[in-house]
């Protein structure tokens, strides 16, 4: 089922399929998908991290998977990183913002020291494949805020980076189903945060009005000659309102915001599926590719689990 998938969209593209290719586990089940990966932190997801790797005419910028809260990227990746490899990119991954480099739930430390975390990884996969850019997709606040802050404040970011592909990303804060409000209301919310802010500041920056949120986009979203994409499901439960993810395009920068459902209401992806979701994927591919797209194929997927039938 998953190398149908895989050998179909790759005939899309124009390139042969080779044997190798098809054997590649992609995986369109969140669940499944986070079992193989969470107690492994700091394994590359299959298809990433190939050090040997050389970018092709075709596809001349790596692609940087970026996790999201509570994530890493051997959970979160089994889906995205096989399925690229598949399509002739080379493909990277990293860890970032852990209590430690074997804690399975990384991406809870500050978001401005993943922003550092990534800028050191992107000139690594740069260093090595002999690459100008690198194209960026990532999950939450890892396609959104993380990204976004690097591409604002390290000087020569923006000219190392083609394209950011956010899946269901935090660009604006999340109300976290109206608890964040809520909290605020009965007084709580301050308290909490002082308890989380330790552990685990990326929940609090990632709150609708955060400090981190208003200064990140003081100055507008974007930064010039990057181009962005959006891809948003209105059943996230975990930024909310779902909106909250997409961006406002500035100067010299473009900006695709894409709300699944709208091409495809079968789909139920929630914030968790969105990474696994064949649906989602196939923006994901056409967004790095935009020259040659590929037909997006509307598949009935349900929240953490995927697609109810088969793939093809």
């Amino acid at each position: 089922m998953a190398a149908t998938m895989t050998a179909g969209i790759f005939a899309c593209s124009g390139g042969p399929v080779h044997a190798a290719d098809a054997r590649q586990d992609v995986e369109y089940n969140f669940t499944a998908g986070f079992l193989k990966g969470v107690f492994t932190p700091g394994e590359a997801p299959p298809g990433a991290d190939d050090w040997s790797c050389r970018p092709t005419a075709a596809h001349p910028d790596p692609v940087v998977l970026i996790h999201g809260t509570l994530e890493n990227m051997n959970d979160m990746w089994h889906g995205a990183a096989p399925l690229l490899a598949d399509n002739g990119y080379c493909v990277f991954a990293f860890d970032h913002g852990g209590a430690s480099p074997t804690a399975p739930f990384q991406g809870v430390g500050r978001m401005e020291d993943s922003a550092a975390v990534l800028a050191a990884f992107v000139d690594r996969v740069r260093a090595a494949t002999g690459a100008a850019q690198v194209d960026l997709v990532g999950h939450s606040l890892g396609g959104g805020p993380v990204p976004r802050y690097y591409l604002k404040h390290f000087p020569g970011a923006a000219a190392k980076v083609g394209k950011l592909v956010g899946i269901t990303p935090s660009n604006h804060g999340t109300t976290l189903d109206g608890l964040t409000e809520l909290g605020r209301a009965l007084h709580l919310l301050e308290p909490v945060d002082a308890l989380l802010e330790h552990d685990y500041p990326a929940l609090v920056e990632q709150e609708v009005g955060s400090d981190f949120n208003r200064a990140l986009d003081a100055g507008g979203d974007t930064v010039p000659g990057v181009d962005y994409t959006v891809i948003a499901t209105r059943y996230d439960e975990v930024v909310t309102p779902y909106g909250n993810g997409f961006l406002t395009a500035g100067p010299g920068a473009s900006v695709h915001n894409i709300t699944v459902q709208d091409g495809c209401g079968l789909d139920a992806t929630d914030h968790l599926e969105a990474s696994y979701d064949p649906v989602v994927l196939t923006h994901v591919l056409n967004a790095l590719d935009p020259a040659h797209p590929r037909p997006v194929r509307c598949t009935a997927v349900l929240p953490l689990t995927g697609p109810v039938g088969p793939v093809d």
